[in-house]
C-alpha cells in the first residue's frame, strides 16, 4: 500500500490556513501499516481531505495518488473497486440507513465482498456493547450506538487503508478504548494504514506520526 499527497490545495481554502499546515502544499507519503493522525481545527478542512482521499469530491489542486492510481482521474467502477477492496470508512456522518436494523447496517459492506463470516461481526456487536441493537431500527439507536454500528460495518470488508473522520466524538471514554482496541485488532491482521481525524490528539490512538492540518 502507497499512499502520496502531491501539493494538495482545496480551492475553497484561504491562502492563510495553506501557508501553516503541514499537509496542505506539502508532499507527503503514507506507507503500510502506518498509523497517522491527522488534527484539524474546524474550519481546516479536515472533512474535505477525507472526502478528497476517498474519491467523493476533486475540488482541489495537486495529486492523491493511491497504490499508482490517481484518485481524482479514477472513472466510477475503479472507484467503486477501490472502495469495496482497498479503503474503507468511518464517516463524521456516519451515512448509516435509518429504516434498516443495525445487522442490516453492518453486513452491507460484507454483502458486497465480505472479509468476515458472519461470527466474528456477532462478537464485535457485543464486545462494543450493541449485540441487544442488532434487530433495532438505526434511528432508534443512540448516536453513540450508531458510531459503533459505523466502526463495526467499516471493518467488514477488505482493506489496504482505512479513514477515520472523528470515529469516537459521541463515545464515552471507556467505550473509546474498547472501540480502538477492536480497530487495531482489525488493521494488524490486514497490516492496513490508518489515518484518524480528529479535533485534538488521540492519546490512547498511539500514532506513528501526528500531523497538523
Amino acid at each position: 500500500m502507497q499512499l502520496i499527497l502531491e501539493h494538495i490545495i482545496p480551492s475553497y481554502l484561504e491562502k492563510e490556513k495553506v501557508a501553516d499546515s503541514e499537509i496542505w502544499e506539502k508532499k507527503l507519503e503514507f506507507s503500510k501499516g502506518e498509523k497517522i493522525q491527522i488534527v484539524a481545527s474546524s474550519g481546516r478542512g479536515k472533512t474535505s481531505l477525507v472526502h478528497f482521499l476517498y474519491g467523493l469530491r476533486n475540488d482541489y489542486s495537486g495529486k492523491i495518488i493511491f497504490n499508482n492510481n490517481e484518485i481524482s482521474k479514477l472513472g466510477a467502477d475503479a472507484l467503486s473497486s477501490m472502495r469495496s477492496r482497498e479503503i474503507s470508512i468511518i464517516f463524521q456522518d456516519l451515512r448509516l440507513f435509518p429504516e434498516h436494523t443495525t445487522e442490516q447496517n453492518i453486513t452491507v459492506k460484507r454483502d458486497l465482498l465480505p472479509y468476515h463470516t458472519a461470527e466474528p461481526y456477532t462478537k464485535m456487536a457485543e464486545r462494543l456493547g450493541i449485540k441487544g441493537k442488532l434487530n433495532q431500527p438505526s434511528k432508534n439507536c443512540s448516536y453513540g450506538e450508531q458510531q459503533r454500528t459505523a466502526i463495526i460495518r467499516a471493518l467488514q470488508q477488505p482493506f489496504d487503508l482505512l479513514l477515520m473522520d472523528e470515529p469516537f466524538s459521541n463515545l464515552d471514554e471507556v467505550n473509546r478504548i474498547k472501540a480502538m482496541e477492536l480497530i487495531n485488532e482489525e488493521v494488524a491482521a490486514r497490516q492496513a494504514t490508518v489515518l484518524l481525524f480528529d479535533l485534538k490528539q488521540i492519546e490512547y490512538f498511539k500514532p506513528d506520526r501526528i500531523l497538523y492540518l
